[in-house]
């Protein structure tokens, strides 16, 4: 049997799959590191130099102990694995990250254990452990090579002093300033330490021993980090301890590898390493997946409530960056973060230690979750990263992290972080962070510790007991079983116990047989005790974290939309399909809940938990899906979830202390033991012996395993076949997770960085892969948008509502700001703050200003004449051109904002609801010596097609509106421009009063502001007739989207009647324009006498000049047909009169409107005013009600209103004799009697028509329409002014509308301060 095939024979169902060991290779001698000359291509590569003419990466500045060198993997056991191909370059860099590290006798050189992880193309783990000690250099070569190093180094600070380490500048780019920034430390201590001789940190072949790093490894396929800890450090123990091991250590190595298999699911496993057994288990296919590392450490680092944050921003698929000294500390937070995540996965790039080499993977325009190690005493404020605006750091060491701006918290982050506490507390753990990692149980055990063993002797018996040896230990125990069964022997030595002497073979005998283990006691060492503790507490914290998810998504498949017949047409229409019903599931959850959830179900981990789920009706369910949604089965069967629908209330997790029973019951029930390390057929004189150094195993015998590999129990045999079938089907589906990662936007190659290959050819094709993810990401968000705001076409994509909700589209929105700044991110050559995108801006801006004073200098005075103010001839107002650097100058005057990334994003929103984003980029990028000057070749800004396309893509947002800037900036100060448009008739357009107006919108009013006579201006359209309009600019705080408009005047001078076509509103920085029509008089003696007026305002579409430059026209909005002009009663029966059923039909359908804005969303609802004071609003539909029938004009000789019936009929109710009346009659008529005469009291000049406008909002709002409208049909003032056919005479049809009017009565109706000024109730 080959060595590849018996290394692979078993390898699925096997503990570990390699053994390796890395160090130095003395054949060789000292290599630089290979990194040192990448970065120094990467260098020149960005200056435009020859990356031939760059150095060969020898660092003379830095002393030569504190330098990198290049390791080497000396062995691996087996050579091949077939399930898990060896790749040697990613195995040597994340053993020894940082190369080779020599050491004296003079520094520390306490081992080191660190654990790390490697992501393969299919999405599969593999998990390394590395236990990192130094050993003496033997070679002379090696020796002599550092002294030559040190008298290198020496003499070049002798001769010269090399200038220091300069801050990052504008000449160096992002990646090289970080690379730089971690490497200054070194620098600064190479200095101090060359400046003084024979000091710390020297090296003289003469009289100091030289040290070398030397790693051992195991590779395992699952995370069974403690057991793999505990055996490296008994096997290297092995090695430095005085008495040698009872067996070569080719023997323990052989066993750990082909000798012990994995646990089955639900079993624990007992095995044995040099001096000490090591028991693990593995969790039952309906358990929780296995977690091994940590929980308590990760939680004492980072403290509760910063971990609750990091574990927040992991959910919403930000960039995390993990920043400590100590590789373990990196694995242990990003491990224990993304085992919490449960039943969701993290779905990107993972690289929880991050390899030197690989830093400029920083640079990626993705969400990542990364790990990078410190040096010692490195400041964070040098650290200069490469995009910062949507990075959350996590400096490990320091227990502090910089959250994200716009950062949603936890869903009842307090009682959750009480709950954790509880638990933490329970084990006797600290909850504050920067407190050192408690062990529950034991000492603590850093990572330069290894856990406590037992001595040699111990070893040796447990070798004994080894039945394979022959070595039994049955007669010295039935030895002792015999004498103390015998009577009279235990009464003589009782009695000599009492005399003070001691049958002293029989005592050594029993004290040797109590110190065996037994099947009760051997177990339970102290370390045994610590991991036990631990094993209980990371399930019990586990448990909380999931019983959250399990309260959040305990109803999630009711939204899951199965709208595909077989799994292949979902897979081939899977990006046009919508498989998540997000409106109606935000709509069933708390309040509270709503911020967060609204972007965690826009994250590719819930759209993967999603899709798993659909794909589950046409195979197996994925593991952690079956898990939850078997937990989920078991909540609704005891009704957990239905007392909490809608209900932000906190739930404890309830299944706490089972779920710890269940961990110790299974690690105390040994279910297997393995095979116990035995004597190898090895040849004499291998495995020899020498203490401090770690031998070079035989690889004849560990590279060939056992040619029948038979476990010993059923449930190995089992799993193992289960294993292979789990492998096969593996294989099968692996297209179909290919187009299942490539729908779903960046493909697993993307998970992890390639370690194998570091040329720049390689990260170029890594880049260009960002590229196309970026792109495709731009199309799939755009899309998206699209699609939730167009109704229709959302709709028969299966969307339960036609209209987008304000939260979802403010997720979408703040996803496209991310987006656009991980765009801007990507290449960059100098970071200045912390948005890319806001500095390209402000370069532009600098730029274009320093053009314009060129332009200015060199232009003659005679052209500096203004260019003509174009103006428009149907809205009177001036053209708001397009300006990219007006914008800019817009949000830059906004003291609101108070960091870059805040002002980015404003500007983003402010360009989208100007419907001006991809011009303004597609101007911003126009600027190619700027781009270039900013930009790496191989950014997505430089690629010329790709950027095309992405400008196309944001184009498409020009189809709908947004209110994205005005919705969000609520407390800015805004310039309106208010225009008063007469009636086209030069003679009625003048007026001598002072007008003033007053604008109202969703977020306040602007409060009454005079207008100055002088400010009457005149314009003339294409045929030169000539109009006058009043125009003024006024400055508020942001009013939101305006609702009306309050217009008036004081009736003052000549000219006080005033004929007013509509008022013209424009918000100056958004550009958005409100028609508010009117085609009223104003003044005392004419029409209806009202010297001010309330006016509803419709949203008017930009013309052809304005719009020009936004590159697609938006289609017609639904606006509202303008207002007719009603100037009475008489004047109304001239012309057509809409028929009884017809105006039924509209108080139906007012009515109607008002009860939906009520089942809408609080935020989501809108104006009420504009569904009560509207052309289609209730009091239109009402008046017409009241107009129809009315006898005809010459019988009252005069021009009368509906306000003229109410206050006759009033009339009649005060001079009615009171006692006629029921006691609730005469109530309500003394309620309509006190309105109407708070309403003709009131100091405004509001006119007829406005004072039954009030009454009627009045009613509704106190819901007293339906109990007035029976006194106005049955008053005696009815018959005398309305004809017998009319609505208001006909019982069935008054009876009708009071039935209508009473579904108001349900809801609280609110009326805009604008309508009830003045009026006393």
């Amino acid at each position: 049997m080959s060595a590849g095939s018996a290394g692979s024979a078993a390898a699925p169902c096997r503990f570990a799959h390699y053994f390796v060991i890395c160090g130095i290779d003395t054949e060789t001698g000292l290599e630089p590191d290979q990194l040192a000359a990448l970065y120094q291509w990467l260098e020149a590569d960005r200056q435009g130099r020859e990356p031939e003419t760059t150095a060969t990466g020898e660092n003379l500045e830095q002393s030569p102990l504190k330098r990198t060198f290049r390791s080497k993997v000396l062995a691996r056991y087996p050579e091949n694995v077939e399930y898990n191909p060896f790749d040697q370059d990613a195995v040597n860099m994340l053993c020894m990250p940082k190369g080779l590290s020599f050491r004296t006798q003079a520094d520390p050189r306490d081992p080191q254990f660190h654990s790390f992880i490697i992501t393969k193309e299919d999405g599969s783990r593999t998990y390394g452990f590395v236990h990192t000690f130094y050993e003496e250099v033997t070679s002379p070569h090696i020796c002599s090579a550092m002294q030559t190093l040190y008298q290198m180094h020496n003499a070049a600070h002798g001769t010269a002093n090399p200038p220091p380490p300069s801050s990052s500048s504008s000449s160096s780019s992002s990646m090289d300033s970080l690379a730089s920034s971690l490497e200054e430390i070194d620098t600064h201590t190479s200095s101090s330490s060359s400046s003084s001789s024979r000091g710390a940190g020297s090296y003289d072949s003469s009289r100091d021993t030289l040290y070398v790093s030397k790693a051992l490894c195991l590779i395992t396929p699952m995370p069974y980090m403690q057991a793999c800890r505990s055996y490296l450090a008994q096997l290297h123990k092995a090695a430095t301890v005085k008495t040698a091991p009872p067996l070569p250590l080719e023997s323990y190595v052989y066993n750990i590898l082909y000798e012990v298999p994995l646990p089955a699911p639900g079993r624990s496993l007992k095995f044995y390493a040099v001096y000490e057994a090591i028991v693990c288990q593995r969790p039952g296919l309906g358990e929780l997946p296995l977690a091994d590392f940590s929980l308590a450490e990760a939680f004492s680092l980072l403290g509760i409530e910063n971990l609750v944050q990091v574990f927040t921003c992991t959910l919403l698929e930000m960039q995390i960056l993990l920043y400590s000294q100590d590789y373990q500390r990196l694995m242990t937070v990003a491990e224990g973060i993304t085992t919490l995540l449960f039943p969701f996965q993290w779905q990107h790039v993972y690289v929880p230690i991050l390899p030197a080499s690989l830093l400029h993977f920083l640079d990626a325009p993705v969400p990542y979750l990364m790990g990078l190690q410190s040096k010692d005493g490195s400041d964070r404020s040098k650290l200069e990263l490469p995009q910062e605006a949507n990075l959350c750091f996590v400096d490990i060491d320091n227990h502090s992290i910089e959250l994200p701006e716009d950062f949603p918290q936890f869903p009842n982050k307090t009682e959750f972080i009480q709950e954790l506490s509880d638990v933490l507390h329970s084990f006797a753990i600290s909850a504050n962070a920067g407190a050192p990692p408690h062990c529950p149980s034991g000492s603590p055990n850093t990572p330069s510790t290894p856990p406590k063993e037992k001595t040699g002797p111990f070893a040796l018996l447990q070798l004994e007991d080894d039945g394979r040896n022959g070595n039994l230990i049955g007669e010295e125990l039935a030895t002792l079983e015999l004498l103390q069964g015998n009577s009279t022997l235990e009464r003589l030595q009782a009695l000599t116990k009492r005399t003070g002497v001691t049958v002293a073979q029989i005592e050594a005998l029993r004290d040797r047989i109590k110190s065996q283990p037994t099947a009760e006691n051997e177990s339970w060492t102290p370390s045994f005790e610590e991991e036990l503790a631990h094993a209980k507490l990371n399930v019990q914290l586990r448990e909380v974290f999931a019983n959250r998810f399990t309260t959040m998504f305990a109803d999630y498949d009711a939204f899951v939309i199965q709208s595909a017949p077989d799994l292949e047409s979902w897979l081939t229409n899977r990006e046009q399909m919508h498989n998540f019903d997000k409106a109606s599931f935000l709509s069933d959850q708390p309040e509270p809940y709503l911020p967060f959830l609204s972007h965690f179900i826009e994250t590719q981990m819930f759209a993967t938990f999603i899709d798993n789920k659909i794909m589950s009706q046409w195979e197996e369910k994925e593991p952690l899906l079956r898990v939850f949604d078997a937990r989920l089965k078991k909540s609704h069967l005891y009704n957990i979830r239905a007392t909490s629908l809608r209900s932000s209330n906190y739930q404890r997790c309830s299944t706490l202390k089972e779920t710890a029973q269940a961990v110790e019951q299974k690690l105390l029930r040994i279910n297997h033991r393995a095979v116990r390390p035995h004597l190898l057929d090895m040849k004499i004189g291998q495995g020899k012996y020498e203490q401090g150094f770690f031998p070079k195993l035989q690889r004849d015998v560990l590279n060939t395993g056992p040619p029948l590999n038979k476990w010993p129990q059923r449930t190995a045999t089992a799993q193992c076949r289960k294993d292979w079938n789990i492998q096969r089907i593996d294989n099968d589906n692996d297209l179909k997770e290919r187009h299942v990662q490539d729908a779903r936007g960046l493909g697993k190659n993307l998970r992890q960085p390639k370690l194998s290959d570091l040329s720049p050819a390689v990260i170029a094709q890594t880049n260009w892969k960002f590229v196309e993810g970026l792109l495709k990401e731009c199309r799939m968000k755009t899309k998206r948008m699209l699609v939730e705001k167009m109704g229709r076409e959302a709709v028969e994509l299966g969307h339960g509502e036609a209209n987008i909700t304000g939260l979802e589209e403010n997720t979408l929105i703040a996803s496209l700001c991310d987006l656009l700044e991980r765009i801007w991110s990507h290449g960059l050559q100098v970071k200045q703050g912390k948005s890319a995108l806001w500095s390209h801006l402000l370069h532009y801006q600098a730029f274009e200003d320093k053009l314009e004073q060129q332009q200015l200098q060199a232009s003659s005075p005679v052209s500096q004449v203004p260019e003509r103010r174009k103006s428009e001839s149907s809205l009177a107002l001036p053209v708001l051109r397009a300006s990219l650097i007006q914008d800019l100058r817009h949000i830059q005057s906004m003291p609101e904002i108070k960091t870059d990334v805040g002002r980015a994003r404003a500007w983003i929103r402010l360009s989208l609801e100007r419907k001006l984003l991809s011009q303004h980029l597609k101007q911003l990028l126009t600027r190619q010596a700027l781009t270039r000057k900013l930009y790496k070749r191989y950014a997505f800004l430089r690629c010329e097609e790709e950027k095309e396309q992405f400008l196309f893509h944001l184009l498409s947002l020009n189809a709908v509106d947004y209110f994205c800037f005005t919705s969000v900036f609520t407390t800015i100060m805004i310039p309106y421009r208010v225009v008063i448009i007469p009636i086209k008739k030069l003679s009625n357009a003048m007026t001598t009063s002072n007008p003033w107006v007053c604008v109202s919108g969703e977020l306040g009013d602007s409060g009454t502001m005079q207008i100055p006579k002088n400010v009457l201006e005149m314009t003339f359209d294409s045929a030169f007739r000539p109009h006058t309009h009043i125009s003024a600019i006024f400055k508020c705080q942001n009013l939101g989207r305006l609702t009306t408009v309050q217009l008036g005047h004081d009736n003052a001078g000549l000219l006080a009647k005033w004929l007013v076509d509509c008022v013209m509103v424009r918000n100056e920085i958004t550009g958005h324009i409100y028609r508010f029509p009117c085609g009223r008089w104003l003044g005392k003696g004419v029409d209806d006498g009202s010297l001010e007026r309330v006016l509803i305002g419709e949203l008017v579409e930009p013309c052809a000049e304005e719009d020009c430059g936004r590159g697609c026209r938006t289609p017609p909005q639904l606006c509202s047909p303008s207002q007719t002009r009603r100037i009475s009663v008489t004047s109304m029966s001239r012309g057509l009169k809409p028929t009884s059923a017809q105006i039924q039909e509209a108080i139906g359908e007012a009515v109607n409107c008002i009860i939906k804005h009520f089942h809408k969303p609080e935020k989501e609802r809108g104006s009420l005013t504009v569904l009560l004071c509207g052309e289609n609003g209730l009091v239109a539909a009402l008046e017409q009600f009241f107009h129809h029938g009315f006898k005809s004009a010459w019988l009252f000789q005069k021009t009368v209103f509906v306000w003229d019936f109410v206050e006759k009929v009033v009339a009649y109710m005060v001079s009615a004799d009171p006692q006629e009346t029921t006691e609730l009659l005469a109530m309500t008529w003394q309620s309509l009697c006190r309105y109407v005469n708070a309403i003709n009291s009131t100091p405004r000049n509001i006119g007829k028509d406005g004072k039954f406008q009030l009454l009627v909002c009045l009613g509704a709002r106190d819901h007293l329409m339906a109990e007035w409208l029976p006194l106005l049909v049955g008053s005696p003032v009815t018959p005398r002014m309305y004809e017998d056919a009319a609505p208001l005479r006909d019982h069935t049809t008054v009876g009708t509308l009071i039935g209508v009017l009473e579904t108001l009565h349900d809801f609280p109706i609110t009326l805009e301060a604008s309508l009830v000024k003045g009026v006393n109730l």
